[in-house]
């Protein structure tokens, strides 16, 4: 039993297994020939391993950057790093952690089906991280391993639900349809962001319509132009940091040939994550016709950040330096207040502020992406002083939990457990199942009345 446990648990852990698995299913729920349902299947499996592998590259890539930063600066203290904060939680939180996701893929999945918000949660890897942060607070809070399971997968459920359809609004105008959402533990700052660049930007001056001299015309490739930008980053983070400090990194190799090597990774890292993207939105958006005919109608399958950058490559760069410029901001003003210092983590301003910069370029222009990402920026700095002290013994570490769901959800839980403990908990999260209900209400009557109305129009 236990041995069937650990294998089910460690599928929907992995993303790639997991979303084959599902294009597998869409597939046969179409019956469709057994050749067409296994490329399917093996594309999208290989597809989210390209995508992860891309990921693994660029954060290689950016370790460094951190580091020679800090060392630059002359700044310590948390860095927000969800795997290095996840691989902490697991050895002592490890089987709540599994069956809290496992719960709520099960509550997602009832929710889609009944309510108006059709999305199925498919990033399992974030899934996990927040289902982690929730065992911590869930126990240091006092519950029992019964009850901490059964209410930390029903709120994690919720919110896999309802997160995707904050963002969906300005998702839409990117991708012009409806038919992917964004799944990510950054799915409410996304939403911050698109609100700031709807009011702020001007969206009809594009950062994809950019007027490069025929000159410089080479810069109209992505990677060409990813690859410059950041060897100029990487080379005056360099020269700051010192070829004493950059060469113990390196292993002897000289500084600035390290910079110009960790700036062609990141963009050869970024060039892989799009190719995986690619082949992923090509198999599981076709597959997934099943699913929404079958199991849950009209549902919508929601992806992880990257499946976005290939929509706008410009935008992911400019948001990935507004949100990091964001958190250096925060980081100055944090050491004015005298809090807590919160290093700008460089993997979650490029994940987090790459995306807000294309939801803000698809609503606001060029200023939009700007804006919308380092608003997002500051928000990722400031939302981890609320969540560190909810967090336990796990919150004396040096690195926390980086993007913005996991400062909204926490800091919700845990504060209700600071202040009335148990019985406060479980009230947030049955005030918040009612909310989704009047919430999927509300949105249901408002579908059908625009609906009638483009209908009457006709």
């Amino acid at each position: 039993m236990q041995a069937t446990l650990n294998a089910i648990i460690s599928i929907v852990r992995t993303p790639a297994i997991l979303v084959g698995l599902i294009a597998i299913l869409g597939q046969a729920l179409q019956k469709k020939s057994f050749s067409d349902t296994v490329s399917s299947g093996i594309k999208t499996f290989i597809g989210f391993l390209v995508l992860s592998g891309g990921a693994g590259i660029v954060s290689t890539s950016l370790a460094p950057m951190s580091k020679m930063f800090m060392h630059a600066f002359g700044v310590q203290g948390v860095v927000p790093n969800n795997e290095a904060v996840v691989a902490t939680v697991l050895v002592e939180y490890g089987t709540a952690t599994a069956l809290i996701m496992l719960v709520s893929m099960i509550v997602n999945v009832i929710l889609a089906r009944f309510s108006h918000f059709k999305y199925i949660y498919l990033s399992g890897h974030v899934m996990l991280y927040m289902a982690a942060m929730l065992a911590v607070i869930m126990q240091v809070a006092g519950f029992g391993f019964a009850t901490e399971v059964l209410f930390g997968g029903l709120i994690l459920g919720i919110w896999d639900t309802v997160s995707p359809a904050l963002v969906q609004p300005f998702l839409r105008e990117v991708t012009g349809g409806n038919t992917v959402a964004l799944a990510h533990t950054g799915d409410f700052g996304y939403a911050f962001a698109g609100l700031i660049a709807k009011f702020t930007g001007d969206k009809r001056k594009s950062t994809e319509d950019l007027n490069i001299p025929k000159s410089v015309s080479f810069l109209r490739d992505s990677t060409v132009a990813i690859t410059i930008t950041m060897a100029v980053i990487y080379i005056i983070l360099a020269l700051f940091a010192g070829p004493e400090f950059v060469g113990k990194m390196s292993s002897g190799m000289n500084y600035i040939v390290f910079a110009l090597i960790q700036a062609g990774t990141f963009a050869g890292g970024v060039y892989v994550i799009l190719a995986g993207v690619r082949l992923i939105l090509n198999e599981i958006i076709p597959a997934f016709k099943g699913i929404s005919e079958n199991l849950v109608p009209n549902s919508v399958p929601a992806l992880d950040c990257p499946i976005i950058f290939p929509y706008a490559p410009n935008a992911t760069i400019v948001g990935f330096f507004a949100s990091f410029i964001g958190g250096v901001v925060s980081m100055f003003i944090m050491i004015g207040l005298h809090t807590v210092i919160v290093i700008p983590g460089v993997v979650a301003h490029f994940m987090c502020g790459a995306t807000s910069g294309v939801i803000g370029n698809a609503v606001g222009g060029r200023r939009g992406a700007i804006i919308g990402a380092f608003s997002q920026g500051i928000l990722i700095s400031f939302l981890p002083l609320a969540l560190l002290p909810v967090l336990g013994k796990i919150g004396l570490g040096g690195a926390t939990f980086s993007d913005a769901d996991f400062g909204v959800i926490g800091s919700l839980i845990g504060w209700s457990g600071v202040n009335g403990g148990v019985v406060m908990i479980i009230a947030a999260i049955v005030i918040s199942l009612i909310l989704f209900i009047v919430a999927s209400i509300i949105a249901s009557k408002h579908s059908a009345d625009k609906t009638g109305q483009n209908k009457a129009n006709a």
